[in-house]
């Protein structure tokens, strides 16, 4: 493990908190698939290591940032992320599949008497699409967009939300997360979190603020997650 050995706050572990993405299904691919087909569309061509700098980013801001730095004429940047969205959608409710694990790290939560919540940078739509495609709605008590707040990942405000829907202090949470926006955005709200980063990803440095490293959520067993109350929990 790495980060630090204890919450400075003594809080128990209490809820388990989700990012989506990459982590309950394995949409980004599929995100980089249709912004690269979409811009393309616009004369705006990217590559899959020019859409993973905006991983963990809500599609709003990425749009913006491709239009701020390559402008294109006669589409409005809400009326393109718009697009890349019901793609996306599109996407899940014809071929979504849980990613490894998932489901199961998901039923090992609910064994240990925990809250569970969804914390996305995704709009609510795709999330609900999620939700609904993986028959977890029963298992989730809180579901939050950052697209409904004011700053997104990496700032705190989606998991310290999320927290707060819950009733559970930050300090009594566990993030769950693949990205490096993500990871920062957990840590910031004071939370201990794991890293299931891509084979791209995994060597970027700014993941070792995480608490612990996973290959996938097959690994987040019941003794695995008794192992991480125990070590940074009270």
């Amino acid at each position: 493990m790495t980060g630090a050995s204890t919450v400075p706050d003594g809080e128990e572990l209490r809820a388990v908190i989700f990012d989506m993405d990459g982590v309950l299904i394995d949409t980004e691919p599929v995100w980089r698939r249709i912004e690269i087909e979409t811009f393309a569309s616009l004369g705006v061509p990217l590559t899959e290591a020019e859409c993973r700098e905006t991983m963990g980013l809500r599609i709003n801001e990425s749009v913006q940032l491709w239009y701020s730095r390559r402008p294109w004429p006669d589409v409005a940047p809400e009326a393109v992320a718009a697009r890349i969205l019901a793609g996306v959608i599109d996407e899940v409710v014809s071929h979504g599949v849980a990613a490894d694990g998932a489901l199961a790290a998901i039923a090992v939560v609910r064994r240990a008497g925990l809250l569970c919540a969804v914390a996305s940078s995704s709009p609510l739509p795709l999330i609900a699409a999620v939700v609904e495609r993986l028959h977890i709605a029963g298992d989730v008590d809180v579901i939050c967009s950052a697209e409904q707040d004011e700053h997104g990942k990496p700032a705190p405000d989606v998991y310290l939300r999320a927290a707060s829907l819950l009733g559970v202090p930050a300090a009594g949470c566990l993030a769950v997360e693949d990205s490096i926006y993500g990871v920062l955005s957990a840590r910031a709200a004071g939370m201990p979190c794991i890293v299931i980063p891509d084979d791209v990803t995994a060597a970027d440095p700014r993941l070792d603020a995480a608490s612990l490293r996973l290959h996938s959520l097959v690994d987040l067993d019941d003794e695995r997650l008794a192992s991480l109350r125990a070590a940074y929990f009270a």
